[in-house]
């Protein structure tokens, strides 16, 4: 009698286990999911390597079927298949609130420990500003960890932040925009905070003008230092005011439409001169004969680039070097304007060391008048490139820590897309 009771409870107990599993199984198959991300992969089973089904866009409901470890089996347009418990929100019902709310712990945890708290980040990283990557990674081609990879980017590469979305940045690198986590950028080093604070270092203290003074010559030079040849970092006008900081050996230190630099001061005058065509033309005259060494009369157009062969040919020899941030010689490496400093200084040219530096250096000229040797910026709002133009729409240039000195078209991509402007130094 007594083994007839035993079996008929381990009976009874059976039926009670099967139903409460039935149960279970029921309440979860009446819940929905919103898939939480742009782009959810819905896979044929549950493995992040097996065959994608469907793509589930963002905010798009799903019903929930099951689940099987980190997966859920789910339907979606008569689809059955298995998405990611993370890239889900479980709409729950009160019986399965407390399992959901123990799934969204662990897979906090788990985003936690797999990518680091970004929260006390969110203010640091700004749109439109160039960071470091702080270590190899992959890009994203939607904001998703089991997202389609795009490219890696190695450690120090610099990227631009073009948006901000939760925990994730798209940048452009090597002329290919994507998704990474934030914490993969270093966001404590901003690429251009750095330069602005190099160039800021290398200028001097603020000076109080003494005098303001106007050109007296037709067209003139503000030259880098206070000699004639020194490099020109751009022409001023006729009666064009400037602000005199100092006098020293026939030199005048002064500003000038927002620029630093040095003018003969016999091309200086307290008043405006008066500007008929006859006076003008006779003062040119005059001074041509009278100071030739000192005069820096230019002429209206844009000079031709006589020697630009020769500065492309001296770039090309440094094809292949490696890029180094900060470097500026073959020995280290080169970044994108310690490459440019350094192959005009071959030729005795010196130029800013900031690419921002470079575009007060040399005369302005258009995109549709390039010539060889001429130097090349590119930036969305600021600089944060320069290159030189080799002919044949292409340039050449310190190009990323994975690339290092190569030759690029600028009609394409991430060139054509951020030209900036260009200057002409020979």
């Amino acid at each position: 009698m007594k083994s007839k009771m035993n079996i008929k409870s381990i009976f009874i107990m059976a039926i009670i286990s099967l139903a409460s599993l039935l149960f279970i199984n029921i309440s979860l198959a009446a819940n929905t999911g919103i898939v939480n991300v742009d782009v959810a992969n819905l896979r044929e089973t549950a493995d992040a390597e097996s065959t994608i089904l469907e793509q589930i866009s963002l905010n798009q409901e799903v019903e929930i079927l099951g689940e099987e470890g980190d997966w859920y089996q789910v339907r979606y347009n008569r689809i059955t298949g298995y998405l990611s418990k993370e890239l889900v929100t479980v709409n729950s019902n009160p019986e399965a609130t407390e399992e959901n709310n123990q799934v969204s712990e662990n897979t906090t945890e788990e985003n936690q420990v797999s990518t680091g708290d970004t929260t006390e980040n969110t203010e640091e990283i700004k749109i439109g500003e160039t960071y470091k990557i702080s270590e190899n990674t992959k890009l994203k081609l939607v904001p998703s960890i089991n997202a389609t990879d795009v490219i890696e980017l190695k450690t120090d590469e610099t990227v631009t932040v073009t948006e901000i979305m939760n925990g994730w940045v798209c940048v452009e690198a090597q002329t290919t925009k994507g998704w990474l986590r934030k914490d993969k950028l270093k966001t404590n080093e901003p690429e251009k905070v750095e330069e602005q604070q190099e160039e800021q270092q290398e200028q001097p203290a603020e000076e109080t003008p003494i005098k303001t003074q106007y050109i007296n010559s037709t067209t003139v030079n503000v030259r880098q230092e206070a000699n004639t040849s020194s490099a020109i970092v751009t022409t001023v006008a006729l009666n064009t005011e400037v602000q005199v900081y100092r006098e020293e050996n026939g030199w005048s230190k002064v500003k000038v439409n927002n620029v630093d630099g040095y003018i003969s001061s016999s091309l200086l005058s307290d008043t405006k001169k008066e500007t008929s065509r006859s006076q003008t033309t006779s003062r040119k005259s005059s001074s041509t004969k009278t100071n030739k060494t000192t005069t820096e009369v230019a002429t209206t157009n844009v000079p031709a680039s006589g020697n630009g062969s020769a500065i492309v040919a001296t770039a090309k020899q440094y094809l292949g070097y490696k890029y180094v941030y900060g470097g500026s010689s073959p020995s280290t490496g080169f970044d994108c304007s310690g490459f440019t400093s350094y192959v005009f200084k071959q030729h005795g040219i010196t130029l800013s060391r900031t690419s921002a530096g470079q575009y007060g250096n040399g005369v302005a000229v258009s995109r549709a008048n390039l010539q060889p040797g001429d130097l090349v910026m590119f930036g969305k709002s600021s600089i944060t490139h320069v290159a030189i133009y080799i002919g044949g729409g292409q340039i050449i240039h310190a190009s990323t820590p994975s690339t290092g000195v190569r030759i690029d078209s600028l009609s394409t991509g991430y060139y054509n897309n951020n030209y900036y402007g260009a200057r002409r130094i020979v």
